[in-house]
């Protein structure tokens, strides 16, 4: 058998990598991993666990919300920053609930994950050539301008919703102006 049987196919690649790159993929995943280690650190059963603040709901709580917010922040790129504001600051605070952290490790996992959703932003289509055949020699980058646009008339009275939903049309701006 040669290398390429055992392959994914080309096609699946690539859309696997196009998926992965257009979000958080590998913050949303150490967010998900710190959540993990610290939940798996507060059911170990070693005797040298420490027990440092409330150990109640808090000490699950927070490493599941980690794990939480490491999943919908791959899932849902557009909320990144409030993802990883509170992925920060669950990590802060998974100090004093889970056990310094999960032993230092979750809570770093977390922290860097944080800190790379909020540094991540999106990728911008690239534009499409309009000769793929063309070296860049050859292709002269066009400008396209904007449209004009026509100034906002904020003196002039808005419409009521009657009016516009009516099937008449509405009087011009200067009907009204001589009628008031």
């Amino acid at each position: 058998m040669t290398a390429g049987q055992h392959s994914a196919p080309a096609g699946v690649r690539t859309r696997w990598r196009r998926w992965r790159r257009a979000r958080p993929f590998t913050a949303g995943l150490l967010i998900a991993l710190g959540g993990a280690e610290m939940l798996v650190t507060l059911r170990a059963p070693l005797g040298v666990l420490l027990h440092v603040g409330p150990q109640g709901l808090a000490a699950y709580l927070v490493p599941l919300v980690l794990v939480i917010c490491g999943v919908l922040l791959i899932t849902t790129p557009q909320q990144r920053v409030f993802y990883a504001v509170l992925s920060l600051v669950l990590g802060l605070v998974s100090w004093l609930t889970s056990n310094l952290g999960g032993f230092l490790i979750g809570m770093l996992l977390a922290l860097v994950g944080g800190a790379l959703a909020f540094a991540w932003t999106p990728v911008k289509a690239r534009a499409a050539r309009s000769a793929p055949e063309a070296g860049p020699a050859e292709t002269e980058p066009t400008e396209v301008a904007p449209a004009q646009r026509e100034p906002v008339d904020r003196s002039a009275p808005t419409e009521s919703l009657d009016a516009i939903l009516s099937a008449e049309p509405a009087p011009h701006r200067d009907a009204r102006a001589e009628r008031g």
